[in-house]
């Protein structure tokens, strides 16, 4: 069963990621094997709140974009070095295809064998050499052995096709000759004395047993088989390795997680119809061909805490969405076929995930539940946020109950911990709660910071406004705020992109206004900040 990825949005907070790990125990009791995953690095508070329950961090999701190992290419598929060319062509008729890689005896790649290559050996190929083994020859010409010395065999092929006299008077056999022939026993006899590296009988004639001992003596390999010395004479070339005509090409392959997208641009340049494919070590693991690129598997991916293209993970595009649950307005996430859609107006996507596991009636275990809980504390800022409902108190007391939880003590020390700036950067801070929106195809950027002291950063606030300005810039958004939350006033202090200033006035109805201005009550992005923003992006 393929696994299934759940994660939240970018710049993971509380209520994505343990929303994520929530609904992946959920559905893995269901039978579905999915996996949680963050898109980023954790904050603090999560980072308490995942040491107090002891459960491990997530693994780290670069993108769901199509690669190579999601496409139906022809797996464990390619030839060993030293088959023969025969068993080679063998193969690819087999599998119905124009091209196999070839690799040794490790399955590192050596190149590719292509049935264009086959056509140019047979056609220009030397018919006059041969260099493969010993039971290649076997095999090839359905022989028998007679006398096996060696494994190898490498040397000049002769037929012995004239008068005897003519033959010796015209040929000098040598130790690496390979010769084809009869029943002419003085020429068998002259061979074997001669020392030669193979000697083939044709037509299933007999030897004489004196010869066979000569032979034995001077260790000359004998074949014999059924075939005559025509048909002998043109099969013998297909026992050679194959490798034997794979040289000087260029070996052009693609990793197993190479982008489908690379691969395709790629494709369309080198003009191949078949190509390798490897893993990080050289391994081969099959080959692909381009008519085979349009069947895929896409990853498929249930959405937690977002909805919004631009706050999910790169490449969703290529992926298959199967479920979103969420709490927040309807983005831009769009789908080709019906899904499961959860979204609810409450606090927390923990309190959607909680009314799941009472639908599925699932059992909500301690630990588990002390994340629910700590989700939903986090994201309604221990019900002082104005997106918490009576059903958001109502869960976390439930969830309180079975994570044995004092709701009080463990909010504030939760709380603490994610609002510790000491040793962070201006970066650190901006981008630490950093969430993009399109709004009438403008984009605006909106930073959250929860603090006990605010003075920590508005002591310092021409800063932050200068590298507010300098993002804005760089990354081409409409409008950069950061939004520095006190969690004791129950009120907002707003810095901005000094550009903005003007809307801002408008989106917040006053006259005056200027960099930290305190909006009382102001707790939340998506309940509070975005509604007021809207009206005035143009």
């Amino acid at each position: 069963m393929r696994e299934i990825y759940v994660f939240g949005h970018k710049k993971p907070d509380t209520d994505s990621v343990t929303a994520a790990i929530a609904l992946s125990n959920l559905k893995n009791q269901l039978g579905i094997n999915t996996k949680p995953m963050v898109l980023g690095d954790i904050n603090d508070e999560t980072k308490y709140v995942l040491d107090y329950f002891k459960i491990k961090k997530p693994d780290y999701l670069e993108d769901v974009k199509l690669q190579i190992k999601d496409l139906h290419y022809y797996k464990n598929c390619y030839i060993n070095e030293n088959v023969s060319i025969k068993k080679a062509y063998e193969y690819l008729l087999e599998k119905n295809i124009t091209g196999v890689p070839v690799v040794d005896s490790e399955k590192k790649l050596k190149g590719i064998l292509t049935s264009k290559m086959l056509v140019s050996e047979l056609i220009t190929g030397d018919f006059t050499k041969l260099n493969t083994s010993y039971d290649n020859i076997i095999e090839t010409l359905n022989g028998e052995e007679i006398l096996k010395f060696d494994d190898e065999i490498k040397g000049n092929i002769i037929a012995a096709s004239f008068r005897s006299t003519t033959f010796l008077n015209t040929y000098n056999l040598k130790p690496d000759t390979i010769m084809i022939v009869g029943d002419r026993h003085s020429l068998i006899e002259s061979a074997v004395n001669s020392k030669i590296k193979l000697l083939i009988i044709i037509s299933n004639l007999e030897i004489k047993e004196e010869h066979i001992n000569i032979a034995r003596q001077n260790k000359v390999n004998i074949i014999r088989t059924n075939f005559d010395t025509f048909q002998t004479s043109k099969l013998i070339g297909l026992s050679n390795y194959a490798k034997n005509i794979i040289t000087n090409q260029r070996n052009i392959s693609f990793y197993e997680n190479d982008y489908y997208d690379d691969f395709k641009e790629k494709s369309i340049k080198y003009g191949y119809n078949n190509y390798p494919v490897i893993n990080n070590n050289g391994i081969c693991l099959g080959l692909i061909r381009i008519t085979d690129i349009n069947r895929m598997n896409k990853k498929q991916v249930i959405l937690v805490d977002h909805n919004d293209a631009s706050q999910s993970v790169d490449g969703l595009n290529q992926a298959e969405i199967l479920e979103v649950v969420d709490h927040h307005n309807i983005g831009t996430i769009t789908t080709n076929m019906p899904i499961n859609f959860r979204n609810m107006t409450v606090g927390s996507t923990n309190t959607i995930i909680y009314s799941l596991y009472n639908e599925n009636n699932i059992f909500i275990p301690k630990d588990i539940a002390g994340l629910m809980l700590s989700g939903i504390l986090s994201d309604t800022l221990k019900f002082t946020s104005p997106t918490t409902t009576e059903y958001d108190k109502y869960v976390a007391k439930r969830l309180a109950n079975i994570a044995d939880i004092d709701i009080d003590e463990y909010a504030l020390n939760m709380l603490k911990a994610g609002t510790n700036i000491k040793g962070k950067t201006i970066d650190d801070i901006i981008f630490g709660d950093f969430k993009t929106y399109e709004v009438n195809e403008k984009k605006i950027a909106i930073s959250q910071l929860l603090t006990f002291n605010p003075e920590e950063i508005l002591d310092n606030k021409e800063k932050y406004v200068e590298r507010i300005n300098e993002m804005k810039s760089i990354r081409e958004y409409d409008l950069l705020i950061l939004c520095i939350t006190d969690i004791i006033k129950n009120g907002s202090y707003i810095l901005y992109d000094t550009k903005s200033e003007e809307l801002l006035k408008d989106a917040f109805n006053v006259k005056d206004l200027d960099e930290g201005h305190f909006l009382n009550g102001c707790l939340s992005r998506k309940k509070q900040l975005v509604p007021l923003i809207m009206p005035v992006i143009k």
